[in-house]
């Protein structure tokens, strides 16, 4: 009974492993390959919509809302699109860029700490990018005049002036002005701190002849569909945390369909976010909003709009007003974004602004409490250390001390059954053709030596929630990207990159590239590790009677060794280093027990029969 329960346990698991991989891994794989990549021109921004008529909350203006779709413009480089406006050059030491003074926006940023590859040299990350680019992305603020309005108010082709002189750095605040002609003045002052945030002051005088009523807006735009990671276990696409509505999450795809979707709000942030980066709309908490998600076909290019309206302001005659706004862009650091996590003790953003769950901008998915946990180990270990490679291994130490209790009864229970297999095996002669009464048997024996027939099962059982936790973390976290080991592994949230099938680096091409079958031919040397750590656990125990379930733990560590290899280098190194401690432990608890140990008696046998059955 105990052998059919370990078989379908290991069944069980082997299928959830294999379909896992296939789904989050292989099949997104493919879709991306599907995907062609193609070069999207960007359309002239059109001028913001008016309301019709009624400054009332249902009929405030919509934030740079698309009228008729203008000619495309032609695509040219970043380099020259930047070149192409006046611009305030942005220095900070995170980010590197500059705010175009056509419009007032902020759309060049680099990410300085941050490299396309591990190699130090490549290139810093582009987050921002101008109009007239393959892939414009930026952040915009402003005004919007009430409906009937004829003041003529800046857009995204007004040209303003910088007041002084200098760049935009932590500390040396910056300060635009546009003047309409026809009495009204706006300010913007913007700072920046020396991580990812913009603050932004917006002020506009009144020396006209007539009130003027005015609508603060912001937006972020992002034109052409991103190619994203295609995982499910990781958002990318429109994100908020919209006041008592929660958080928000909207793919391409689903606000595609759904073309707008608008919430009235306060307490809220709202954004776009990458795997790794992500840019955010900060207002005040305490202002009212109507905040949207958009998506428009605009010619033939999708754009892609977060933005907020908020309440009006009536600036009188040799009146002013003003509005503030706060903008993310940059990576999403935990300890910068913030985890609000009892005694996490990294507050980031999250606290210091008082936000509203900020750190969900960081995907820790639904079992959060088990992620988040699993990242604070790691980053207490990685201060302490200097290597995430070393506190994957430290914390797999400490989930064993943890368990170590639960998993002792367990190893226990299994020598305690091991003891009795010549009993078992008695039993099977005496009562070969009467199963019923042998499991009744077997039974009786087990209440007698007080073992549990499923022990076996828990520490199997105890490490699936571990081994997610730490794949999730691995995989969302920017902490763990680019992050070496030692030798051949210099990011441990990516495969391992050598590879058998190559002679590790003997010859020079790509088996994973072979169509059908390819994608199964990324073997590294820890895949490989990993599966002969697996192979010493099967051999610790005795080779099962039944020749079906000799067939499956023969085979399951090279399937897993196979479905393993994709994965990231770190997941791998973690489930090596945990067979190698369970072995040990399992060795001492059946010394403990008086059981002999037959690992090596069970490798020698292996080789044995494989020996005679040559012969």
């Amino acid at each position: 009974m105990t052998d059919n329960r370990n078989t379908i346990l290991a069944v069980i698991l082997s299928g959830i492993v294999l379909i896992a991989w296939q789904y989050f891994y292989n099949v997104p794989q493919m879709e991306k390959q599907r995907v062609q990549t193609q070069t999207q021109a960007e359309l002239a921004k059109p001028t913001p919509q008016t309301a019709p008529g009624s400054t009332t909350p249902g009929a405030t203006p919509s934030a740079n809302a698309p009228a008729n779709a203008p000619a495309a413009a032609a695509v040219v480089s970043r380099d020259a699109a930047i070149a192409a406006s006046p611009r305030v050059k942005i220095e900070t030491p995170s980010l590197i860029g500059s705010i175009s003074l056509k419009g007032a926006r902020i759309d060049d940023l680099s990410l300085v700490k941050f490299r396309d590859t591990v190699d130090p040299t490549s290139p810093p990350i582009v987050l921002y990018s101008p109009s007239n680019t393959a892939s414009p992305y930026y952040a915009e603020f402003g005004w919007v005049p009430a409906s009937g309005s004829t003041a003529r108010i800046p857009d995204q082709n007004t040209v303003w002036q910088q007041e002084g002189i200098g760049s935009l750095s932590p500390g040396h605040p910056v300060t635009l002005k546009y003047d309409n002609g026809d009495g009204l003045t706006f300010r913007r002052i913007i700072a920046i701190d020396d991580r990812y945030l913009f603050t932004l002051k917006d002020e506009v005088s009144n020396v006209g002849n007539a009130p003027v009523t005015l609508y603060p807006f912001a937006l972020i735009s992002r034109h052409g569909t991103p190619q994203v990671s295609g995982y499910y276990i990781l958002h990318e696409g429109l994100i908020g945390y919209l006041g008592e509505q929660g958080l928000q999450e909207y793919g391409y795809k689903k606000i595609d369909d759904a073309k707008s979707v608008g919430f009235n709000v306060t307490d809220a942030w709202l954004g776009m976010t990458d795997k790794y980066w992500a840019s955010a709309l900060l207002p005040d908490t305490t202002a009212k909003l109507q905040a949207r998600f958009s998506s428009n076909l605009v010619g033939t290019v999708r754009t892609y709009q977060t933005d907020y309206l908020q309440d009006p302001q009536t600036i009188a005659i040799g009146g002013t007003a003003s509005a503030n706004a706060r903008l993310f862009a940059g990576a999403k650091e935990a300890s910068v974004v913030g985890i609000n996590f009892p005694f996490a003790g990294l507050g980031g953003y999250n606290k210091e602004l008082g936000l509203n769950h900020f750190d969900l901008l960081i995907d820790w998915g639904w079992f959060y409490f088990i992620t988040k946990p699993m990242f604070l180990a790691l980053d207490f270990f990685y201060r302490l250390v200097g290597n995430f490679g070393i506190a994957i291994l430290l914390v797999t130490v400490l989930v064993k001390l943890l368990f170590f209790p639960l998993a002792n009864k367990s190893y226990a229970s299994m020598a305690k059954m091991k003891s009795v297999q010549p009993q078992l095996a008695a039993l099977k002669e005496r009562y070969p053709d009467d199963r019923q009464k042998q499991q009744q048997e077997m039974m009786e024996i087990y209440k007698k030596e007080k073992i549990n027939p499923i022990a076996g099962c828990l520490p199997v059982a105890l490490q699936i929630p571990v081994f997610f936790s730490l794949y999730k973390v691995l995989f969302v976290t920017i902490e763990m990207r680019h992050a070496p080991f030692y030798g051949w592994i210099k990011d441990l949230s990516a495969p391992d990159p050598t590879n058998l099938f190559t002679l590790f680096g003997l010859f020079h091409y790509d088996p994973t590239q072979l169509p059908l079958f390819g994608h199964y031919l990324a073997l590294g040397i820890w895949p490989i590790i990993m599966g002969i750590t697996m192979w010493f656990q099967m051999k610790l125990n005795p080779t099962p009677p039944d020749p079906t379930q000799q067939m499956i733990f023969a085979w399951m560590p090279l399937i897993f060794t196979f479905m393993l290899a994709g994965f990231p280098a770190g997941l791998v190194i973690y489930w090596a280093w945990n067979n190698t401690l369970s072995v040990l432990q399992q060795s001492f608890i059946m010394r403990k027990n008086g059981v002999k140990v037959e690992l090596f008696d069970n490798i020698k046998s292996t080789f044995a029969k494989k020996a005679i059955e040559k012969t």
